[in-house]
């Protein structure tokens, strides 16, 4: 007879390492699972508190909910109703204390694609050079 084996919940497995208190909250906006977890993993190793979204549409339902988020981390390309562009746009008018990093190896933005305090880095990014341009962001808009 098999042993039935107790069912775990997804939360479960993900708590937090240590006290969320005072770690800073990064939105990641990313469809590709495996860069997903990979920019999580270098996140939360940095101390950051991440939530995710796969999609413009879901990223917004999350800020509409959550006053703490400090910076939001896009991908150009994902699918839904809005690329990368358009999203860091409407996230400056919506949340101007909330900073945007655009990230792509892809697309590269023109004039006029992003809101003046976003900032695009293309890809590849290292991982501490992510860390350092987030930490930079939430900086700046601490300071106004």
């Amino acid at each position: 007879m098999w042993n039935k084996v107790p069912s775990i919940s997804v939360a479960a497995l993900m708590k937090p390492r240590g006290p969320i208190l005072n770690r800073p909250v990064v939105l990641l906006v990313e469809d590709e699972p495996l860069v997903r977890t990979t920019q999580v993993d270098i996140l939360r190793d940095a101390d950051f508190w991440v939530v995710e979204a796969d999609d413009a549409d879901e990223a917004f339902e999350i800020l509409k909910r959550r006053q703490d988020v400090k910076v939001v981390l896009t991908d150009v390309d994902m699918p839904g109703s809005l690329d990368g562009f358009e999203f860091a746009r409407l996230v400056a008018q919506g949340w101007p204390e909330v900073g945007v990093l655009v990230i792509s190896g892809k697309t590269f933005p023109s004039p006029g694609d992003l809101p003046s305090n976003a900032v695009f880095v293309p890809k590849p990014l290292r991982p501490a050079a992510l860390v350092e341009q987030l930490q930079a962001i939430m900086a700046r808009h601490a300071a106004t």
